[in-house]
């Protein structure tokens, strides 16, 4: 069935191609019931049995899955898979029902179950491996079947990663019938969690906030000479820090900015190689960062805030970064063309428009923040009152809007008492829609977590963490350099075709107790450079999922394009490696000692971006050495665990760049005046 990469349409979550009214109906109304009982349940988080939400939410979503694909299936005219999907439906109502219906009695039979309830558990593990294969394709169903063979038959495996093996009943036991796995501590998070910024980010793009950004955007571009191509950045980083999914964000936003930028004059795969790396951006963008810095603070045991605050100056290092690359690659090519706001959009918001889109979006992002930050609610209370603002302000505010409209008109002819009545049916199809897009979003987000939470608990079972520890420890020598070097390979492997948060899950639980336990590296920044090293998988071939799709929108060579993307962001994969030996970086505190490191940290990535992406006014012969050797005094400069060293290669940089202004503006330079050719 289809991966990631291959279910993203350049409509966007949420959006169908087709209309299929009766089916289009009950998923609507799925979706709001489902969303009802959601915040119903957040509302009230301190009286919440996990365990008990867990199985509810996961049937109400799967349910909500199964009806959009059978949409699909009745258009494709696929009766035999509409069959399959009804008889899916009809087990997961039937488990959830039976485990729910005596819950208290289920829950005390943790570690022995009845027969048939063992049956009925074969029967959900079924489930969740179709579903994941539907939604994600057969390298997932191999990961997570492969697992569930291993922890069986791992005493055939000869080697290091060889172990007893456990039995088919307490297999079943971890992953259904004791409440873990599938209904595990994974699952329960993102049923409290996650799901409700999902809906967040449903209401906003149905109430048009992506619009706003794209309005932002192309005005924020009238004062940059590569506006076209900054737009790109600015809307897919901010969508893509949202949705969680580096291969669907290319794909929403991607299918307006890349024709956008090909207009322009980029070329394709400038445009997609753009578009790819802005994606993976917006998956480590505070205050989101794709969700998983939800799973981070729990998995720390740390406040959602200090999660957030230790990822904001690797986020401002990246973006200052891609930025700049963008510049320089756009007005090499294209030169200073600025986007004309007429384009795009058939007039500008008026004075009283501007305020009534920033009240009714600036007022919950705000709440969001001060709830978190400075009030310290828990995470789903903050974002259970954000929802709740959304929607009233959502509604409430155009509806004003309509009504002063209609007291101040001086014609009676154009005055309509009934405006307002039609603006707040709008506004709430709009609420209705949003709940819809929320749930859409959800759905496999919630398919691969489930059965990621069940494979982590049986590799845990099977001591796989510690056999990698051990792998890694030979492999490397004891040398931590060359350790991070292969763990970040393991998570870039790891992180392929994964969701965010998904890739972080595994690779936070296999890779990062590694560098805890034997390199002793602090914890946020050993879990940090995992999860940077898993979202690198979006822009690294061979497969690079955000540069697919953004490639196929583009109608570009795929590996032209992934080369201009690695060019964009090769930062990106250093500045992990800077968390090992500079882990003040992503430190809960930001003093003085993290602001000097930021600083010279940040002119190393800058001295990457230059050598890299600077359009050169010289010999081929002497533009190669030069851009390797800013490459290399780049990573130095990132890398190397001590100020001195890292204020002089700061210093080296800042000569050649005098030298490169001094000759670009015709004067003579010491040395190497001779470098001033032709570009042929």
């Amino acid at each position: 069935m289809e991966t990631e990469s291959e279910s993203v349409t350049a409509s966007g979550p949420g959006e169908d191609s087709e209309s299929l009214p009766p089916l289009d109906y009950a998923i609507t109304a799925a979706a709001v019931i489902f969303w009802l009982y959601m915040m119903w349940e957040i509302s009230d988080v301190a009286t919440i049995q996990r365990p008990f939400f867990a199985v509810a939410f996961l049937c109400g979503i799967l349910l909500i899955y199964l009806l959009t694909e059978a949409k699909e299936s009745i258009l494709d005219r696929d009766y035999l898979d509409l069959v399959l999907l009804g008889a899916i439906a009809v087990v997961l109502i039937v488990a959830t029902v039976y485990i729910l219906q005596d819950y208290d009695a289920f829950y005390r039979r943790q570690g022995r179950a009845f027969d048939h309830e063992y049956w009925l558990a074969w029967l959900v593990i079924a489930v969740i491996l179709y579903l994941t294969w539907r939604s994600y394709g057969n390298v997932f169903l191999l990961l997570i079947g492969g697992t569930m063979i291993y922890a069986l038959y791992g005493n055939y495996v000869p080697g290091l990663f060889g172990h007893g093996g456990i039995s088919t009943t307490f297999m079943l036991q971890m992953l259904i019938t004791d409440l873990a796995g599938f209904y595990g501590s994974l699952t329960q998070l993102t049923a409290v969690w996650i799901a409700p910024f999902l809906l967040y980010a449903g209401l906003l793009f149905a109430f048009g906030a992506f619009e706003l950004i794209l309005r932002v955007a192309i005005y924020s571009g009238k004062f940059i000479s590569s506006g076209v191509a900054q737009t790109a950045v600015i809307a897919s980083a901010i969508i893509g820090s949202v949705n969680g999914s580096k291969a669907a964000n290319a794909g929403m936003t991607g299918s307006f900015t890349i024709p956008t930028m090909m207009n322009a004059g980029l070329r394709g795969r400038t445009a997609a190689g753009i578009e790819g790396s802005a994606s993976m951006l917006g998956q480590v963008l505070p205050p989101v960062m794709g969700a998983a810095v939800f799973v981070m603070a729990s998995t720390l045991g740390i406040a959602y805030v200090d999660a957030v605050i230790a990822g904001l100056i690797p986020a401002f290092i990246l973006i200052g970064c891609i930025l700049l690359a963008v510049h320089y690659t756009s007005v090499t090519e294209i030169g200073a063309q600025r986007m004309r706001f007429e384009d795009y959009f058939d007039e500008p918001l008026t004075r009283s428009e501007k305020i009534v889109e920033g009240t009714r979006f600036g007022v919950p992002f705000f709440i969001l923040i001060f709830t978190l930050g400075y009030l310290q609610w828990t995470v789903p209370t903050a974002a259970f009152w954000t929802v709740v603002t959304m929607i009233v302000l959502g509604i409430t505010t155009p509806v004003l809007q309509s009504s002063y409209g209609v007291l101040t008109r001086s014609d009676p002819e154009e005055t309509s008492l009934s405006a307002p009545a039609y603006t707040l049916l709008d506004e709430i199809r709009h609420v209705i829609d949003g709940c819809r897009r929320g749930a859409i979003i959800l759905a496999p987000i919630a398919i691969i977590l489930a059965a990621v939470n069940g494979m982590i608990d049986l590799l845990m079972t099977t001591g796989m963490p510690s056999r990698i520890a051990i792998m890694l420890m030979q492999i490397s020598g004891g040398v931590l350099i060359v350790a991070v070097l292969f763990g970040m390979g393991v998570c870039i492997v790891m992180g392929i075709g994964m969701p965010t948060v998904a890739a972080y899950v595994i690779v936070s639980t296999l890779v990062a107790p590694t560098f805890i336990q034997v390199f002793e590296l602090p914890h946020l920044a050993a879990h940090y450079m995992v999860f940077y090293a898993s979202v690198l998988a979006g822009i690294t071939p061979p497969v690079a999922v955000s540069v697919v799709i953004a490639s196929g929108i583009a109608g570009s060579n795929f590996w032209r394009s992934c080369g201009k993307a690695l060019v964009i962001s090769a930062p990106f994969f250093v500045l992990p490696i800077s968390f090992v030996y500079h882990p003040e970086l992503v430190s809960t505190v930001i003093d003085g000692e993290t602001m000097i490191t930021a600083a010279l940290v940040m002119t190393g990535a800058a001295s990457i971006i230059y050598g890299l992406n600077y359009p050169f006014n010289m010999s081929r012969w002497w533009r190669a050495p030069i851009r390797v050797g800013m490459f290399v005094l780049g990573v130095v400069v990132m890398v190397y665990p001590s100020w001195v060293v890292q204020g002089a290669g700061a210093a080296v940089l800042v000569g050649i760049l005098i030298t490169q202004r001094t000759l670009g503006s015709g004067h003579a330079a010491p040395i190497v005046s001779g470098l001033r050719e032709s570009d042929d």
